[in-house]
């Protein structure tokens, strides 16, 4: 079979969520099927780090597709446009987009609909675009794979999918996130927080992860208690996000909370590691990365009781209304009041991270993608 896939989100240093999962699947798909040809569709030059095996062939077709003008371009010109010269037996699109223009059977992987949900949190153009051609795109698709029950769920009922046609996916986790050492997290805090302890945030900071109530729930925390606990907030901004610049400069800790940008995953390993807690309380996730990696880490975390979040946590996480200040506020209290709570969820956490692997994922998007085939 020859598979044509979208790969414009393998971007050399620049790996977000869904460009995670499209590097850790179709490394081990296109390795463990030598017996198919795959066509990797880039819309800029790629880095030779993404060409797993031999049994691929890239392309670069233009533009670079970066908003909402280009999608439209990219997918129904330019690669409907490829398809047609290329003649794949399948099409797989990692982030969800599919060209309608094409003929090619097509695959889909949507990780979530968090855009119907709260669309003012994507600007205008790109709102737009989401919710008038995802459901488009997903009555397109042979099949779809989605990250959580609740995604499919969601999907399911949003878009009036055949629950039959959905598979759920779930994300892993990379296996070099594992504890460190306590030489390295001394090193690690020294490095970020001047030796203090800190509480944890990984994500971009996109309105939806809700790093507002976060930073406004861990002001309340150091009012309510006197300690020199930080925050650490690792990401990069996502878009405008004025409303989070001017929470910022009104907090009376601001002083206390520390923003590193993006990291590299292997420091990446030690910050989370070193964490004290994981405070991860977005109010919409398809799944939730982070929850497992720290999980991995031997590090406790405080999530959200809504969308998919109580789903990949399991019973080895604290659970908070992410839109109650308050309420994330007390986990944080609580968890650093109780120890017991705190090493019993780090040893509830070893054991539910074990359900999660990128191995699993592989194998069962790839057992997904041969229904196509059926």
């Amino acid at each position: 079979m020859k598979i044509a896939v979208n790969t414009r989100l393998l971007i050399k240093d620049k790996l977000e969520g869904i460009g995670w999962f499209t590097f850790e699947t179709f490394k081990r798909i296109t390795r463990n099927h030598p017996e198919h040809e795959f066509v990797f569709i880039f819309d800029r030059p790629f880095s030779d780090e993404f060409i797993f095996s031999s049994n691929i062939t890239p392309v670069v077709i233009h533009p670079q597709s970066r908003h909402p003008f280009l999608w439209y371009i990219w997918f129904e010109h330019s690669l409907s446009r490829f398809l047609k010269k290329s003649k794949p037996d399948l099409f797989i699109s990692p982030d969800g987009f599919l060209s309608l223009s094409s003929k090619i059977p097509s695959f889909s992987v949507i990780h979530d609909i968090n855009f119907v949900h709260q669309p003012k949190d994507l600007p205008f153009l790109a709102r737009k675009y989401y919710n008038h051609y995802f459901p488009l795109y997903a009555e397109k698709a042979k099949r779809v794979a989605t990250v959580s029950e609740f995604s499919k769920k969601d999907l399911c009922e949003n878009y009036q999918l055949n629950p039959d046609k959905v598979d759920v996916v779930y994300n892993g986790v990379n296996k070099m996130y594992s504890p460190v050492n306590e030489e390295d997290k001394t090193i690690t805090k020294n490095k970020y927080t001047n030796g203090n302890e800190y509480f944890v945030f990984i994500g971009a900071l996109h309105p939806r992860k809700n790093v507002s109530r976060l930073m406004l729930a861990f002001d309340e925390f150091k009012k309510s208690y006197k300690s020199d606990i930080k925050l650490v907030i690792v990401g990069d901004f996502m878009f405008k996000n004025n409303t989070l610049k001017n929470i910022y400069s009104n907090l009376f800790y601001k002083n206390d909370i520390i923003f590193t940008g993006r990291l590299s995953p292997d420091e990446l390993r030690y910050v989370i590691g070193s964490a004290f807690a994981l405070t991860f309380v977005p109010y919409f996730e398809g799944f939730g990365i982070p929850i497992i990696e720290a999980m991995s880490c031997g590090t406790p975390v405080i999530t959200s009781n809504v969308t998919s979040m109580p789903e990949v946590a399991g019973n080895a996480a604290l659970l908070v209304n992410p839109f109650s200040v308050e309420s994330i506020k007390n986990g944080m209290l609580k968890i650093t009041k109780d120890n017991n709570l705190r090493n019993d969820l780090i040893k509830k956490g070893f054991v539910q991270q074990e359900k999660f692997s990128w191995d699993k994922t592989a194998n069962k998007l790839w057992s997904s993608i041969e229904k196509c085939f059926e």
